[in-house]
């Protein structure tokens, strides 16, 4: 293959020049070398680690430990260490699924517990730190997702306490279960808001599926559409790492 230069790298993997020349300071693609005037001399190598990185980073920042995995994975491919790459691609995709599956679960949880009939039980109400403790959360994640109507708790009028009922311990206890599975906030919010005005009888759809008038910021506000995404991107890594090894054997042309 014959040296390329920084558009024409850029054109064979569809992205800016720009993100090129941004990917090398980072130490995403191998160093380049540069002609006598100047212009960066790309390889073949410098393709293939361009293919790897953007497969990568071509879209939402999904998690720090999604993120972390894929940086080792670029940096590994770009020292060379195909076989490392590979190895950690491969551990990639099991840390993905693993998330999917996690995410899958808390969805099914939420399902039931949207339309199962509330146990007939009457509980003394308690106080915040209680129920702080029972769910292995804080007081400040408690009062957060109060301020941020996910759940509306009933206060004591004679000192404007809260006080937290079975209903609302049952509520926090979905919302937990949510929150650690990986979904923003956001898209809870989203799904409560829903369910409470009895617009919705898919509450795994809404979990996933921003409102036409919704900004979507994270990619954890369609965790469900985001973990698919990565789990497609990492097999594509999978076979781009796979095919770059068979080559390799006979070396860089």
């Amino acid at each position: 293959m014959s040296e390329l230069r920084t558009s024409e790298l850029a054109n064979a993997v569809g992205v800016h020049p720009n993100t090129v020349r941004r990917y090398v300071d980072r130490g995403y693609l191998p160093p380049v070398e540069r002609s006598p005037s100047g212009y960066r001399r790309f390889t073949q190598r410098h393709l293939d680690c361009l293919r790897v990185a953007h497969q990568v980073y071509c879209n939402q920042y999904p998690s720090v430990p999604i993120r972390q995995l894929g940086l080792r994975i670029t940096q590994a491919t770009a020292s060379g260490d195909l076989e490392g790459a590979l190895e950690l691609a491969h551990r990639y995709r099991a840390f993905v699924q693993s998330e999917r599956i996690q995410a899958n679960i808390a969805a099914g949880v939420l399902a039931r517990w949207a339309f199962e009939e509330p146990a007939d039980i009457t509980i003394q109400p308690l106080p915040i730190g209680h129920v702080a403790r029972l769910l292995d959360v804080t007081i400040d994640v408690l009062r957060n997702w109060d301020r941020n109507g996910l759940i509306a708790v009933p206060r004591d009028p004679s000192n404007g306490y809260r006080r937290y009922g079975l209903r609302e311990i049952r509520r926090l206890r979905v919302i937990r279960l949510l929150s650690r599975a990986g979904y923003s906030l956001s898209a809870i919010l989203r799904m409560l808001i829903q369910l409470d005005r009895d617009e919705t009888t898919d509450p795994r759809r809404a979990l996933d599926m921003p409102r036409p008038d919704e900004d979507v910021i994270t990619a954890r506000d369609r965790w469900l559409s985001t973990l698919t995404d990565q789990e497609r991107r990492a097999r594509t890594t999978i076979a781009l790492l796979e095919e770059i090894i068979r080559r390799q054997t006979a070396g860089y042309r």
